[in-house]
């Protein structure tokens, strides 16, 4: 397998209504690169979280001011040190201060994580193969930090049309040795080769990866898929 990862350049600043389906698909069909079926659009979450909406004022002279939704949108705290509060979402994610970001949004606005990531991605998933006849997956993506590691990467809080997890249990490794427990989170591995070429600051929202294993064009979902059973966490 061989991929190729475009930059989506000409994505505008996004607000509230915009049809992003329409949007990003329109600018890739017109893009030197094209759209084409099997290919997997990656999408940050500010803009989905732009167009939804899902938007709050806060006090720009205060840079703690959004610290009362961050208790507001948690589920549960794990931890805090200082400014920082590790949270649990509604949605499941552990992450810091629920999700919400100041980054990238307009001076005295915050931007919550969508409310459903899996819808949103479908969403746009659907909207594109309704206008164009093309049948491509989607990710929703954000920057998480992760335990016992410095440095932030992205990963996927929502898709559609692309397998979350890869199960290659019962699958025998290079020299022949059955795989019992390995399963690949290859959305967020997805996700984290398009930051590479989105970046933090240049203002690309959005990335096409061409050439995935078409064995992993499916439906799926984050939250039933990746999200892990508080059962199985050894943490709690």
């Amino acid at each position: 397998m061989s991929l190729v990862i475009h930059p989506v350049h000409g994505i505008p600043e996004i607000t509230a209504g915009v049809d992003l389906g329409s949007l990003i698909g329109g600018v890739c069909y017109s893009a030197d690169f094209g759209l084409v079926d099997g290919d997997v659009l990656v999408v940050t979450q500010k803009i989905v979280s732009k167009a939804e909406g899902a938007m709050v004022e806060i006090d720009q002279n205060d840079p703690l001011s959004h610290k009362p939704i961050v208790e507001r949108e948690a589920v549960r705290i794990l931890r805090r040190r200082g400014d920082l509060i590790i949270t649990e979402t509604k949605h499941g994610f552990v992450c810091a201060n629920a999700g919400i970001d100041l980054s990238n949004v307009a001076r005295g606005h915050a931007a919550l994580l969508p409310e459903d990531s899996d819808r949103s991605a479908r969403r746009i998933r659907d909207r594109i193969r309704g206008t164009q006849g093309l049948s491509v997956g989607v990710i929703v993506s954000d920057t998480f930090g992760r335990p016992w590691r410095r440095g932030v990467t992205d990963v996927a809080i929502g898709c559609a049309g692309i397998a979350a997890v890869v199960d290659l249990r019962g699958t025998e490794d290079a020299f022949g040795r059955e795989l019992m427990v390995t399963e690949v989170c290859v959305a967020d591995e997805l996700a984290a080769a398009a930051d590479l070429v989105c970046g933090k600051a240049d203002g690309v929202p959005v990335a096409l990866v061409r050439g995935v294993n078409p064995n992993w064009l499916r439906d799926s979902s984050i939250r039933e898929e990746v999200v892990r059973n508080p059962a199985e966490d050894l943490f709690r």
